[in-house]
């Protein structure tokens, strides 16, 4: 078994499209011969907090491998996603608020919310079935796209545990819990990505997967080997990846082996290595999640009653206020009608605006023309140090991302 991985600095938009686009010819072989294959692209879209936050897949580096995919001939691209239970279970569009629906149709491409896709059954422990969705199981080239960040049930969540976005609806995923790391091993045998592109460009610290810090790291992570790129991402985040439970599950089955612990070794990453806080819930929280209680709070959280109370709005925020839920599901819209770009405020040569485009807009020259393929996601808005770049409309839902994440964004962009 040949192990290999590639790690690039990149900070801005021009960067990763330009640094990804060399570094993935060192992958050619993985490429298919035809260029009508099914292509799909999985990346991790846990939440309507975009990626800047430290959650969800950097739309940037969604764009570049795009646009590296339609500039070799292929045509059948799509991406593909089951987001978040509880955002499906309340009917809220993670797709639609991170406009991967709108960066999919900018560049011709098919969106799907695996949630609603034909199901292919796999075992999982105890004899449990869950359904996976058909496309990432037929697909001719398979790509993951997770988010580096830490996860306060499995420690870190990367390659393997973003696999479990293929699961269909909230029946199959709430099957995970059962036996976590165990049936992310299950997934994991079961769907073979051909490549995995880890953005790390903003990594999550502290209570990720979606109540974490965002991290300032310029990284993006490239191989063929989950396993082997998970240890690596321990290892960059000063992890004991024995306390990451998918990774030491692997371990003890013999899937990693001294192979992989000596190919990490050998890797020259001492400039990249960060210390990252760990993922720690409060104290109740803690006990309830505990891996000798959580059977019996699974047991009740899946009854109809419950189920119930946690969709309404007043339970629902007790329980993200408690920490048993990361999320705070917030149903109201946003609606956008433009920005406003104030050139008094701007501070001359920051080019803030232009690095973190998706779509390579050359702002803020840009803002004055109405026709000029903005898709709505609201990064150049938020990166700028000098707040020279308004929005207009009704914020709704972004403004618990305002809330939380807008001071310290400014600060490690």
């Amino acid at each position: 078994m040949v192990l290999r991985l590639d790690v690039i600095n990149a900070t801005s938009s021009k960067e990763i499209k330009e640094k990804l686009f060399s570094s993935l010819e060192h992958y050619e072989d993985i490429l298919p011969a035809s260029k009508t294959v099914k292509i799909l692209i999985k990346p991790n879209l846990n939440a309507n907090m975009n990626a800047l936050t430290g959650n969800t897949t950097d739309l940037r580096l969604l764009a570049a491998v795009i646009e590296y995919l339609k500039e070799k001939g292929y045509g059948s691209i799509s991406i593909g996603e089951g987001t978040n239970s509880g955002y499906y279970r309340n009917g809220i569009s993670v797709i639609s608020r991170l406009k991967i629906d709108e960066i999919a149709k900018y560049y011709g491409v098919k969106m799907i919310d695996l949630n609603y896709s034909d199901l292919v059954y796999v075992n999982f422990e105890d004899g449990v079935r869950a359904g996976i969705a058909k496309e990432c199981m037929e697909a001719d080239l398979l790509i993951n796209m997770p988010k580096l960040k830490t996860h306060f049930e499995v420690g870190m969540s990367v390659c393997l545990k973003n696999l479990m976005g293929c699961l269909v609806g909230q029946t199959n995923k709430k099957k995970t819990h059962k036996s976590l790391a165990r049936n992310i091993l299950h997934i994991n045998e079961n769907i073979k990505p051909n490549l995995h592109i880890v953005d790390s460009l903003i990594a999550m610290e502290g209570l990720g997967p979606t109540r974490g810090k965002p991290k300032k790291m310029g990284i993006i992570i490239l191989g063929t080997n989950p396993y082997l790129i998970d240890l690596l991402c321990a290892k960059i985040a000063n992890f004991d990846y024995r306390l990451i439970t998918t990774l030491k599950l692997a371990e003890d089955k013999g899937i990693i082996t001294k192979d992989y612990h000596e190919f990490i070794q050998s890797q020259d990453i001492t400039g990249l290595i960060k210390e990252f806080e760990k993922p720690k819930a409060n104290v109740f929280a803690s006990f309830i999640h505990s891996p000798k209680r959580q059977k019996y709070f699974l047991a009740v959280r899946n009854t109809k009653f419950f189920s119930y109370l946690a969709s309404t709005q007043l339970f629902g925020k007790l329980l993200f206020l408690s920490g048993l839920r990361q999320d705070n599901f917030i149903k109201e819209e946003m609606s956008f009608e433009g920005l406003t770009f104030h050139t008094g405020r701007c501070i001359k040569g920051c080019t803030k605006c232009t690095d973190y485009c998706p779509v390579g807009l050359k702002l803020p020259d840009e803002f004055e023309n109405r026709y000029n393929n903005c898709i709505g996601c609201l990064y150049c808005f938020l990166v700028c140090p000098a707040k020279a770049i308004e929005f207009k409309g009704k914020l709704g839902f972004m403004e618990e991302q305002l809330r939380q994440y807008d001071k310290i964004i400014r600060e490690i962009i």
